[in-house]
């Protein structure tokens, strides 16, 4: 058969065709066992030995599933199921495998495991087509060891260089370049873009309003902006005894104030702004010791770029003043920023309608945390699919997620999939 005379068809083994269900279940618990936490979660860091173990054993599994595989010099990790025609465009799916250190079974993992079910029902179809499809696995989404946050699909989307990520170093002084040596994952292919012909993304909501909606699908139509900072704030270690309350450089005490503006920023910016202190540091951490030098960071997000860089001058505004006060010295460093995010209308469109197609509930949704599909959006049109999750929790062990969910997601992201790839027939 010519490629010219491929066409897009659905015929009733494609349109028929449906995912199974107990394999992408029994594929989820198998990776998280790989990390898994007495709580029921999984650590599983990036480029760790446990990544490491993840990464080889969903590598083999597209392998068996007659995917070829190349890594490139960032670590991510493309599985291609081939088309008619290879020359095409490939439509992609993933997402990432790393997790909090007290992450889920489902953040991240969703997405690849669904993508690899998707490869393995076309196989059980005998189901060709037109565009080779593509399941990608990103380095180092979830940013908790190495910062900035989806690293992988940043350098892919030239938000990084390639060159600056490598040489972030994590608490410990090792390095994004190093450990992907390690652990054998410096891969050979240029992390370099290639036209893409369209980018899904599966994954549980990580909110509360699908399920509080009783809604099976969110249509994602946008992803909130963020900026990320680290900050140090500098005082004066000193007796907590002798020294008097007014002579005092106490920098937890200061630290304490410009979280406190942080959390009344994203008040004052509400429905759709957030604002979070997720992590600090104090030194010395000595209960008789006033703090003379404490760390943290600062998450700030949007649906709009203009309210986020207002929350951005008020961030600035107050370190000045605790600068300005003279007790303490506010060093701010923004380490990540992107911007808010709408996605493709023609790819939303296709989710709605496979969620249509089979008789899913569906609602339009602005997603509230960052995936590399916000990256992927820069580059190729874009469109995610989310599913509730218990009670809204993600980012902590006791994650979980309906398989009836898991298994209704899957199935819009084959349909979806299919609308853009087309099937080949003669």
């Amino acid at each position: 058969m010519n490629t010219s005379s491929a066409v897009l068809s659905r015929p009733t083994t494609a349109c028929s065709a449906r995912i199974n269900g107990r394999r992408l279940w029994d594929a989820l618990m198998s990776l998280a066992g790989i990390g898994a936490t007495p709580k029921g979660g999984v650590c599983r860091l990036a480029l760790s030995d446990l990544d490491k173990q993840g990464r080889d054993l969903v590598v083999q599994w597209a392998e068996d599933a007659n995917c070829t595989v190349r890594i490139d010099t960032v670590g991510n990790i493309f599985m291609r199921r081939a088309g008619h025609d290879n020359n095409l465009p490939p439509v992609m799916t993933g997402s990432h495998i790393d997790t909090q250190p007290t992450g889920g079974k489902f953040d991240g993992n969703y997405g690849v495991l669904a993508g690899l079910e998707v490869i393995r029902t076309l196989n059980d179809h005998n189901i060709q087509t037109i565009a080779p499809i593509e399941v990608v696995v990103w380095t180092n989404e979830e940013g908790s060891r190495f910062v900035p946050v989806m690293m992988g699909s940043g350098v892919f989307a030239g938000a990084f260089s390639l060159e600056h990520v490598l040489a972030q170093t994590d608490r410990e002084g090792y390095s994004v370049g190093s450990e992907l040596q390690r652990i054998g994952y410096a891969g050979s292919a240029p992390c370099a873009q290639f036209p893409i012909n369209t980018y899904f993304e599966a994954h549980i909501e990580q909110g509360p309003i699908l399920e509080a909606t009783d809604t099976t699908i969110g249509v994602v139509t946008a992803a909130l902006g963020q900026r990320w900072y680290d900050v140090i704030v500098t005082g004066m270690e000193a007796h907590a005894g002798p020294t008097p309350m007014e002579l005092r450089k106490d920098a937890l005490l200061a630290a304490s104030r410009l979280i406190e503006t942080v959390n009344r920023i994203a008040l004052g910016h509400a429905p759709h702004a957030r604002g979070t202190v997720g992590w600090i540091d104090a030194f010395p951490n000595s209960r008789n010791v006033i703090p003379g030098t404490v760390k943290l960071s600062v998450d700030l997000r949007a649906a709009n770029d203009d309210v986020l860089s207002l929350m951005d001058d008020e961030l600035k505004a107050a370190c000045g003043a605790l600068n300005d006060a003279g007790q303490v010295s506010v060093a701010l460093e923004q380490v990540v920023y992107f911007p808010p995010q709408p996605f493709h209308n023609e790819q939303v469109a296709a989710v709605r309608d496979a969620a249509d197609q089979l008789g899913l509930s569906g609602m339009d949704i602005v997603s509230g945390a960052g995936h590399d599909a916000v990256y992927l959006a820069r580059v190729a049109p874009t469109a995610m699919i989310f599913i509730p999750c218990k009670d809204g929790i993600s980012h902590n062990e006791i994650e979980d997620a309906a398989p009836e969910h898991i298994e209704a997601g899957c199935n819009v992201l084959l349909l979806a999939m299919l609308t853009r790839a087309g099937i080949a027939q003669s």
